[in-house]
């Protein structure tokens, strides 16, 4: 964006957009959005909790939003990551409780874009007790690293 003849980008104090990476066809025919995917298979109410903090970190802005651990940065090896955090009772009803994970990057040098992007990459959910897996978290930053080697970005 230009204003009075002078570039004006994107800045990190700004509101941001949350918007869904969608894979590119190079990458997958099926132009699959995996954060998308992973929010029409979580319970209503989960799905609900997420979009409602992702609207409240998107107009915070993300470094500013105190979610009391709805919204975390994460550490290496996902130093740069940012995680929505919400627990839930089990995938198709059952007993048990399971956290859902939305995984997301913080982008201010998307092409074309007049506000900084809030992105959800993909999404991961586990029984309450358990861990995700170095390959979980290996395959969530692969499609960190497909977002990011296209600008302009790859977004639905």
């Amino acid at each position: 964006m230009v204003v009075d003849g002078v570039p004006i980008s994107p800045h990190r104090d700004d509101p941001h957009d949350v918007v869904y990476f969608r894979r590119h066809p190079g990458d997958d025919a099926g132009r699959l959005a995996p954060g998308q995917v992973f929010l029409r298979g979580c319970p209503p109410a989960v799905r609900a909790k997420f979009f409602a903090v992702l609207v409240a970190v998107a107009k915070a802005p993300p470094h500013r939003f105190a979610g009391g651990g709805l919204w975390e940065a994460m550490h290496a090896p996902m130093s740069g990551w940012y995680e929505v955090r919400v627990d839930g009772p089990k995938p198709g009803g059952g007993r048990g409780r399971h956290h859902y994970r939305l995984f997301c990057l913080i982008d201010l040098a998307a092409q074309g874009r007049h506000k900084p992007l809030l992105v959800v990459i993909t999404g991961l959910m586990k029984p309450i007790g358990t861990t995700l897996s170095d390959a979980d978290y290996a395959a969530v930053r692969r499609l960190g690293a497909e977002y990011l080697a296209r600008n302009p970005r790859s977004v639905g």
